[in-house]
């Protein structure tokens, strides 16, 4: 019976599995929420400003707010599937990082325009929407400065909405050159590459926008407290992942250690590297993790929190495992012992779960560099946001992206002259061993 149910799942595993996750957001929207209270929440969520961090647990509901998830990740699913690719590692790190900020920023409308955009410069460029869906899909992290701009201009609605598309559309054509550029200044060791080509960008638009007398401001509209259902929702999600990935392989364990020897610098996709059941079990492991350090630090499951547990997890099957994340997590906690900055923070708290951005550092250089990395960006994080007024959704991506910049050279450096000087100090050995031997 067991072995019939996982030849049918074969080579579909993913897809069902990313199925399954949107159908049940919709049914706990569902039992959360009235048809005409999810309606209301829904149109509240299309029609507010949603720069960060705007909770839509706190503005719209938990229903809407996961309806609105189901409906961002199910439109991802379906534009991957329509393009007939594959659902490898990257696949669920774009799919759960899309419905993670579905919880603080993203809907079904908002991301349109860049999701065209990017078709556009395919096109331009007479390639295959598949070459660009995933760079599609990860730029609507500037969603939010469609929103904003509709609000911001001083013109009527209807042009201020015009002039908000164009943008939207014009920055899904800038982004994929963009990124291509910055994945080559961090040289892989930030994952969330879009994140800092989406800061650079937003940070020009703000430059503009202040040029005009415009400026956008950011939002804090945060949901305080853990509640009990959504926590043991959680813990039962997790750790269903991570039965569902022993189910389909029982050396999936062995497999699993194996996928942790990878330094996890992009790119680096589990799924294609160890497969399907290591990569399931890797993920429910850091989502747990995940989870587990925000109840004992006694912060928020607020949306942008679990949006960011969410994102972790996807990542889980794209570079991240639980070798190289706990070192920044752990940087990123023990700043705050030496900062004004608390664990409870609501910065910190979404800054410390998406410090997986810079894992494959830790992975690379070992657990002091991830324990650097961690401060440096719990330091940068804080301030990065006033930069471009939170139209940028991937802070933390910009953040890692700035840290890997900085940290990755010296670290190095710091190597190369090291391992300079043994040489140098074996070198010397063997002559002195040479002479006495003459």
């Amino acid at each position: 019976m067991k072995e019939n149910i996982r030849k049918k799942l074969q080579g579909r595993e993913m897809f069902l599995f990313c199925t399954a996750t949107s159908l049940l957001l919709f049914a706990a929207a569902l039992l959360l929420a009235s048809p005409k209270e999810l309606l209301r929440g829904m149109v509240t969520i299309v029609l507010t400003r949603d720069a960060l961090v705007t909770d839509y647990f706190e503005l719209a509901g938990f229903g809407a707010a996961f309806l609105n998830a189901g409906l961002v990740m199910g439109l991802g699913i379906l534009l991957i599937h329509r393009l007939k690719l594959p659902f490898t590692g990257l696949t669920m790190a774009v799919l759960f990082i899309n419905a993670g900020f579905a919880l603080f920023g993203k809907n079904p409308v908002n991301v349109l325009p860049m999701l065209f955009g990017t078709w556009l410069y395919a096109r331009f460029h007479r390639a295959g929407m598949n070459r660009y869906i995933y760079t599609a899909l990860f730029g609507s992290c500037l969603a939010p400065m469609v929103t904003e701009l509709v609000y911001l201009l001083p013109f009527s609605f209807a042009v201020n909405l015009g002039i908000a598309v164009i943008v939207g559309v014009f920055s899904g054509f800038v982004l994929p050159p963009l990124s291509v550029h910055t994945a080559s200044m961090h040289m892989g060791y930030n994952l969330f590459n879009m994140g800092f080509a989406g800061g650079l960008f937003a940070f020009v638009m703000m430059c503009v926008l202040q040029s005009f007398s415009l400026e956008s401001n950011s939002v804090f509209i945060w949901s305080y407290g853990r509640p009990l259902w959504l926590l043991i929702s959680l813990y039962l999600y997790f750790a269903a992942t991570l039965l569902f990935g022993l189910f389909l392989n029982r050396e999936s364990l062995r497999s699993f250690f194996k996928l942790m020897q990878h330094p996890g610098r992009a790119v680096t996709d589990f799924v294609l590297m160890n497969g399907v059941p290591a990569t399931l079990v890797n993920m429910g492991v850091i989502g747990l993790l995940c989870t587990t350090y925000i109840l004992l630090i006694g912060g928020d499951l607020s949306g942008p929190v679990v949006g960011a547990i969410l994102t972790a997890f996807g990542f889980a099957a794209f570079g991240v495992h639980v070798r190289n994340f706990p070192p920044v997590l752990l940087g990123v906690f023990l700043s705050t012992f030496i900062t004004h900055m608390e664990p409870t923070t609501p910065g910190i708290q979404m800054g410390a779960v998406s410090a997986v951005g810079l894992a494959p550092v830790a992975g690379q250089f070992g657990i002091p560099a991830g324990i650097i990395a961690g401060m440096l960006h719990a330091a940068v994080v804080m301030c990065t946001s006033s930069l471009y007024g939170g139209l940028n959704l991937y802070n933390n991506g910009f953040s890692t992206g700035l840290v890997a910049i900085v940290l990755v050279p010296a670290l190095e450096s710091f190597i190369k002259g090291f391992q300079i000087k043994r040489n140098r100090k074996t070198d010397n050995e063997k002559d002195s061993a040479a002479s006495a031997q003459k």
